[in-house]
């Protein structure tokens, strides 16, 4: 455990749930963990008891929050708990899909499980639109665009691109569908199960519109990915967006979380549940001043986004870290950008440059 995580506190410890079973973490609300071929080896799912008028009358059940990559792994492992509903899940049905935001590992399978259990999937405006333009592969959101995107902020070298080649299909084949329709989540709109409700929280600079999910009653946080416990979420600038300034945004987002109780329990998409609002908070800040910092000092002279990430990032990445590398180090850059300490210029290879603003 690295010195920023002793600074929480984990009340489960090290105990995960086993694969295709559930875990309370609060009455009511079971933890389930799914595989990741990636770095980032997991994703959190939660289950939340629930209460809802349906065609046939007022039924119990669950609301899924988050679903999984569309992948025979995933499938797997929610066939292993649904075969075990009557012990792990009371024998009650899924009433509903909730879907945090529209990455893949949160948005994959929400059209296999709204269609298997005949459910309707809740998501925000923002995030609802950008899964279904992704995952249909509209001019832009294709893939196609992502190359010439890498090229401008310096990634010139063939075998680096051909590194990243696999990431063009990357979405659409870990979200190969999703739901036609959808029930929309909005800040300021409470959802409640059952007796229980939930306070929508809406943050920025990760995805379009997170939803992140706060009950009072239960002092609990489901988090997504604007929380968690040992890495700091992605923010980073992409192709569809090339002007964004998702650090200004993701730490802006922050501040809708400083007035909920410190020892709020945070179930978060990645990492373990844990304890320490605050104090984590203040870390994601400390975190993003010290990376700000590291480009000021970098940027003394010219620098693309790709000449920083070996600033940011010192470790080997492989081709999935690699593109959030440079559009986190892109994102870094134009904070700097558009609060006025860098200038930014494009040259005679095309590549775009950004160095200290001249006092």
């Amino acid at each position: 455990m690295n010195p920023l995580e002793q600074q929480l506190h984990y009340p489960f410890g090290d105990t995960l749930p086993a694969r295709g079973r559930t875990l309370e973490v609060a009455p009511g609300v079971l933890w389930l963990r799914m595989e990741l071929p990636f770095a980032l080896n997991h994703i959190n799912l939660w289950l939340i008891d629930d209460e809802l008028e349906t065609p046939n009358g007022r039924q119990r059940g669950w609301t899924v929050v988050d679903c999984g990559i569309a992948s025979d792994t995933t499938r797997d492992a929610w066939e292993i708990l649904f075969a075990s509903a009557q012990e792990l899940l009371g024998g009650r049905p899924v009433l509903r899909v909730l879907v945090t935001h529209c990455h893949p590992d949160h948005v994959g399978l929400a059209d296999w499980l709204c269609q298997l259990w005949n459910a309707p999937l809740w998501m925000t405006a923002g995030e609802y639109a950008f899964a279904r333009m992704m995952s249909a592969g509209l001019p832009g959101a294709d893939g196609s665009a992502m190359f010439p995107h890498f090229r401008r902020h310096g990634l010139t070298s063939p075998e680096m691109e051909s590194r990243i080649q696999e990431r063009k299909t990357y979405y659409s084949r870990l979200v190969p569908t999703v739901p036609v329709a959808y029930h929309r989540l909005q800040e300021g709109i409470p959802l409640q199960t059952g007796n229980f409700r939930w306070q929508i929280i809406t943050g920025f600079g990760h995805s379009p519109e997170h939803a992140s999910l706060y009950c009072a009653e239960r002092n609990v946080l489901i988090s997504g990915d604007m929380l968690l416990p040992r890495i700091s979420t992605n923010v980073s600038v992409f192709a569809i967006e090339p002007e964004a300034n998702p650090v200004a945004q993701y730490l802006d987002s922050l501040r809708k979380y400083e007035s909920l109780p410190d020892d709020v329990l945070i179930l978060p998409s990645h990492g373990k549940p844990f304890r320490g609002l605050h104090t984590r908070i203040q870390q994601l800040r400390d975190h993003h001043a010290e990376r700000l910092e590291e480009v000021r000092q970098a940027c003394r002279e010219p620098q693309s986004a790709c000449d920083i990430v070996p600033v940011m990032f010192r470790r080997p990445l492989d081709a999935h870290q690699l593109t959030f590398a440079i559009g986190e180090a892109l994102a870094h850059l134009h904070y700097l950008w558009f609060a006025g300490e860098l200038e930014r210029s494009t040259g005679s290879d095309g590549v775009i440059r950004f160095v200290m603003r001249s006092r």
